[in-house]
């Protein structure tokens, strides 16, 4: 008897348990119509299990791509990270996007984002490109850049003579990470010290996993660590920053000397400064997202120059004819980041081919794209692969091809790899030129 109560609890529990993923994968059909094709995967965690898994296979562009050919539409539904999403496709889909009149969506994090930093607050479209406009300093502009090209050089040259040279064999990827960390250490903080960056690099690694993770907040979980190691860099940032308060007082250091110098010098339209978790929380910030992606278009670009001799070979010549103009341990400058015509060519086909991780965007209301409904509260991404693997906008798409970009170019809204309108990176002529160098 024992045991048939036993079967029968099991069986009840098993059928309760399909029930209620059949229930969660039609509840939203159910509710609305309109929605658009796809799946909503598991209940709470949807689609990030095989979304996390093409990316650790090396192909994360998969996910959408795949998808975007069986569902034939380009804007499908999802759940991603315990969210109902809607990824849009095309040049349409990213020209809805990146439209600076766009209401119907704004800036979006996950709610674990929040636990890593602190002081993150959800914000309107607008309202986050004025603030990012606010609180980057002139010398992440395009004009502002010539005069730490320089910099830029020293930082890698030494970078390469300590870390490349005399190497039977090197793993780029983590050279690149190293690397790429290196440098916004020393132009975002000035901080030179090797020993000082390593002691940061190792939690900010953490951190970085635990953004693109599962977001489970359980001992020994990704995440889990990745806030402990938040806590840890931001104490360090917070020393950092008392010292350079003082520093400033006493004049030994200038508003224009870095990023950190800049943010304790300027104050916002009502006259306050800005917290010291703010400014914490936005140099972490902003180490993230000038290292990953920068790093892995590092890595690729030495993939494809390494498997690709007829092109390594172009470059070379190029930079080699830079390099005749120079004199002896001068460093680079300004005209010969525009000079390097052909390596900008062959960096802008490798974003085209291995670009960053997609954005997202909250809708702030119903609104309807390509006649299918997008509900209020969902997740809206845009993924560049929809475009850049598009045989209609760049034919034979898996080949490596660096004229694609001789001419006028790819058309409007079909090369996005720094997004575009109000999405479009701040920083990406400083990850131009850290690519160039």
């Amino acid at each position: 008897m024992q045991k048939f109560y036993l079967d029968l609890l099991f069986a009840v529990f098993f059928i309760t348990f399909f029930i209620s993923i059949i229930v969660h994968k039609h509840r939203s059909k159910f509710k609305h119509p309109d929605l658009p094709p796809g799946s909503s995967g598991l209940p709470y965690i949807g689609e990030t299990l095989e979304l996390l898994l093409t990316g650790c296979k090396g192909h994360p562009e998969k996910f959408f791509l795949d998808r975007k050919a069986k569902y034939a539409s380009e804007v499908f539904k999802t759940n991603l990270f315990c969210e109902p999403a809607a990824v849009l496709c095309g040049a349409k889909g990213n020209n809805f996007l990146f439209s600076y009149k766009n209401k119907d969506l704004k800036a979006w994090y996950p709610d674990f984002v929040c636990k890593i930093f602190p002081s993150s607050v959800q914000r309107s479209l607008i309202e986050e490109v004025d603030r990012l406009r606010t609180l980057l300093p002139e010398f992440l502009r395009p004009d502002a850049l010539k005069r730490y090209v320089g910099i830029f050089d020293t930082v890698a040259g030494r970078h390469f003579a300590s870390e490349w040279e005399n190497k039977e064999v090197v793993v780029v990827f983590p050279l690149a990470k190293s690397f790429t960390f290196g440098l916004a250490c020393r132009l975002f903080l000035s901080i030179e010290d090797p020993d000082h960056i390593s002691k940061l690099a190792s939690p900010f690694n953490l951190v970085v996993s635990g953004i693109f993770s599962i977001p489970i907040d359980l001992p020994g979980t990704p995440l889990n660590r990745a806030i402990k190691a938040s806590n840890f860099i931001r104490t360090e940032l917070f020393a950092i920053i008392k010292q350079r308060k003082k520093d400033l007082e006493e004049g030994k250091a200038s508003p224009e000397q870095d990023i950190l110098s800049h943010m304790l010098s300027a104050c916002d339209d009502k006259g306050a400064f800005k917290s010291e978790l703010n400014i914490a929380d936005t140099i972490l910030a902003l180490l993230a997202s000038a290292h990953e992606s920068t790093s892995a278009a590092c890595a690729f670009i030495v993939k494809y120059l390494a498997e690709l001799p007829h092109i390594y070979e172009g470059v070379y010549k190029e930079q080699m004819e830079i390099s005749g103009t120079k004199a002896r341990d001068e460093l680079l400058n300004w005209n010969d980041i525009q000079n390097m015509k052909y390596s900008r060519k062959v960096i802008r086909e490798v974003l085209r081919l291995c670009p960053t991780f997609p954005n997202v965007r909250e809708a702030i209301h119903d609104f309807y794209f390509k006649g299918f409904l997008i509900p209020k509260g969902w997740k809206v991404y845009w993924n560049a692969n929809s475009t850049h693997r598009n045989p209609e906008y760049f034919p034979e798409p898996e080949r490596f091809d660096p004229s694609r970009f001789e001419g006028n170019g790819p058309a409007p809204y079909t090369f996005v790899p720094f997004g575009g309108g109000p999405m479009m990176c701040p920083g990406r002529e400083f990850a131009r030129i850290e690519m160039l160098v």
